[in-house]
Order: structure tokens, then C-alpha cells, then sequence
């Protein structure tokens, strides 16, 4: 074999190695539907917005990936005009931009939400020396907060492993799997079950988290039995399915993860996110979107339920980025139809929306770079 054709089969090999779990992005004819028809829509509740001081207890970090506002209102034509959203008075705006890049990828985008630092695209919770940055997570478990992610992902995907992992990059899903087992995280509910377990190391980090304490549940009937204690929750192998496919239930999930978390009198810290709004851009695909997009303000509305009683959490809906250049060619109110079109198949460098509801939820009006989302929650939050 020629050495040119030796060096492209292993750079080949080393891609698919780290990006074997990409495979959303990519685009089938069958994949481009730009049109949602519309279907029935679910009741959206009017929340409380009285908060027992200025500064929360617990932080709620939701995530939608790849949620650019016309993926907001798809979702709010597709419901009857209302979303869950619709409670979130304080509104601004993020800049996405990562260090290296004027599109920022997920990892780096996530960095900067988890850690409040500017970082090189593929970064996980590293900077540009790829030195480890402590994140807000980190920092809650240094306070005794109870800590959590959830994810329709992977929780080894880009979004979740920026906030508990440290690698260069982050398709070294293995590598950040084994970075959970160096936390005390309570609760994380997502796929990557092949990543505690079909390892080349041959460690069964499975059999290691219940040594810790974790009950390992596969199963979401069983994951929404938990009332208390730690849980890891790995719900597929690798990615959940799409909605309705999907047996990990994300509303449910948060539900669940909240009642966990909220029995640490010294509050805690959870990132939710819905992962594939964004990978509905990849595929350039509107009723993707909408369908994804409905599944996360369902789970916001959870949320909502859980922070309108307690009265002392902040909730903070953003993205890491835009994904698809999507805009709104056609809708009806009514009907619930969405004809989406798309400008391109990946990250876009738009700015995207952040929404704040709750103690502290002023801080988060006008533009601000990414970084300020995560610096003013370590503020609020006395770290």
C-alpha cells in the first residue's frame, strides 16, 4: 500500500472512530421535508412570577441546541400561538462565536455556557492550551449543591460533557464517560450506555457507578420510579430516537430529576437539554424541528411547574447555537402548519435567544456573549 493511500485510510478510520455518532448530519432526500401539517396542540399554563428573594437556590439550565428563534416560533404556530416560553418576561440575546471559529460547534459552545470561557470548536470544558476549566457544575458540587444533566443525546455528547468531562475532544466519548466517575454528580438521564460499557479498556463503569451508590437504570418506567438517591439513567445505547419514538421521556425526565435534586437544602444545579432540534437543522427537516421543539417546552413547562412553587430557582432557556439558517416560509395559526425553509445544513453564527424566569431573571435582558450567561449564574449563585 502506498503511503498516501496508508495515511487516508487511517485518517478515514480516526474520523469515524470520533465521529461515528455524527451520523444525524447527514442529509437524505427523504430527510428534507420542509413542510410540518400541523396537529393537536397541548394547554399552555400561566406561571406565578412572585420569588421569594433577589439572588435563587437552585439554578435550572435548559438547553435547546441548535434553537435559533424561528425554531421558537415553528413551535408557537405549530401550538395555537402559545408556548410554555410565553411565561419568560426577561429576554435577551447570546453572541455564539467560539474562539477559533465565527460558528461555534456544540463543545465549544457548551463550554462557554458551563464555564463562562471562550474555547476552540471540539473543546470539552478546556481552553485553548486545553487546560481544564472548572464549571458551574463542578463549582455546585464544591458548595454540596446536588447537580444534574439530562439529555436527549448521548449525556457523552458534546452539550452534557461540556459541563462534567475535560478532554481536547470530544469525540473521546469513552474518555468523558470515565470523567463522570470523577464527579458526585446526583442524576443523569440520557444515552451512551455503550460508552460506561463497551469500552476498550474494558472497564465496566456500569458495574463502577452502582459501587458508588447509582442505581443504573435502563428502562424510563423504572428511571421515573426514582424518588431519591443517585441515578444514572442510560436510555440507549448511543443517541435517543426521535419523537415520538423516543423511549426516554423528556418532560418526565426533568419531573424526575428535579424531585431528586430539590432534597439538598442547599439548592442545586441541573442543565436539561433538548438535544435534537439541532439535529433536525442537520437534516433540514421542519417537522423534525417542530416536533423537538413542542418536547422541550414541554419539559420548560415542567420546569416551570417545579420553580413557580418553590419560588427560589432560576430557570435560563438558551441555545448553544443556531443550526440550519432556518427561516418561516408559511404558517397558520390555526391549523398548526409550518413551511420552514433552510439557508444550510449546519451551525449558523446568528445570535440566539436567551429567556430567564425567576430570581435573578433581570440579569439576563439585552446582547450578551455566551460567556455572560454562565459568569452572571456564578454570581447569582455566590461561587
Amino acid at each position: 500500500m502506498h503511503l498516501r493511500s496508508f495515511l487516508i485510510l487511517v485518517l478515514a478510520f480516526g474520523i469515524q472512530q470520533l465521529y461515528g455518532q455524527e451520523t444525524y448530519k447527514s442529509v437524505s432526500a427523504e430527510d428534507s421535508v420542509l413542510t410540518y401539517p400541523g396537529g393537536k396542540p397541548y394547554e399552555v399554563h400561566t406561571f406565578a412570577q412572585k420569588f421569594k428573594s433577589k439572588n435563587p437556590r437552585n439554578v435550572i439550565m435548559m438547553i435547546g441546541d441548535g434553537m435559533g428563534t424561528s425554531q421558537i416560533f415553528a413551535g408557537l404556530t405549530a401550538n395555537g400561538g402559545h408556548l410554555f416560553l410565553d411565561n419568560f418576561k426577561q429576554v435577551g440575546f447570546s453572541k455564539t462565536q467560539s474562539s477559533d471559529n465565527y460558528i461555534t460547534d456544540s463543545a465549544a459552545g457548551g463550554t462557554a455556557l458551563s464555564a463562562g470561557q471562550k474555547t476552540y470548536n471540539g473543546a470539552i470544558a478546556v481552553n485553548t492550551d486545553t487546560v481544564a476549566i472548572k464549571t458551574i457544575l463542578e463549582m455546585a458540587e464544591e458548595k454540596g449543591m446536588s447537580t444534574g444533566l439530562v439529555s436527549t443525546s448521548a449525556i457523552t455528547h458534546a452539550t452534557p460533557a461540556s459541563y462534567i468531562a475535560h478532554q481536547g475532544s470530544r469525540g473521546s466519548y469513552e474518555d468523558i464517560a470515565a470523567d463522570f466517575l470523577k464527579t458526585d454528580i446526583d442524576v443523569f438521564i440520557g444515552g451512551g450506555y455503550k460508552h460506561f460499557t463497551e469500552r476498550k479498556d474494558k472497564r465496566d463503569l456500569a458495574g463502577e457507578l452502582k459501587q458508588k451508590g447509582y442505581q443504573v437504570l435502563r428502562n424510563m418506567d423504572e428511571i421515573a420510579e426514582v424518588k431519591s438517591g443517585k441515578l444514572a439513567g442510560l436510555t440507549a445505547d448511543e443517541h435517543n430516537e426521535v419523537v415520538p419514538k423516543r423511549k426516554m421521556d423528556l418532560p418526565l425526565s426533568t419531573k424526575t430529576a428535579l424531585h431528586i435534586l430539590d432534597q439538598n437544602e442547599k439548592g442545586f444545579f441541573i442543565m436539561i437539554e433538548g438535544s435534537q432540534i439541532d439535529w433536525a437543522g442537520h437534516q433540514k427537516n421542519t417537522g423534525y424541528i417542530v416536533r423537538e421543539m413542542l418536547d422541550f417546552d414541554q419539559a420548560i413547562g415542567k420546569a416551570l411547574e417545579f420553580a413557580a412553587k418553590d419560588r427560589e430557582t432560576l430557570i435560563i432557556v438558551t441555545a448553544d447555537h443556531e443550526t440550519g439558517g432556518f427561516a418561516l416560509a408559511g404558517g397558520d395559526m390555526k391549523t398548526g402548519m409550518v413551511k420552514g425553509a433552510f439557508t444550510s445544513g449546519n451551525h449558523t453564527g446568528v445570535m440566539v435567544p436567551v429567556f430567564a424566569y425567576g430570581p435573578g431573571a433581570e440579569n439576563f435582558t439585552g446582547i450578551m456573549e455566551n460567556t455572560d450567561i454562565a459568569k452572571k449564574i456564578i454570581t447569582l449563585l455566590g461561587f
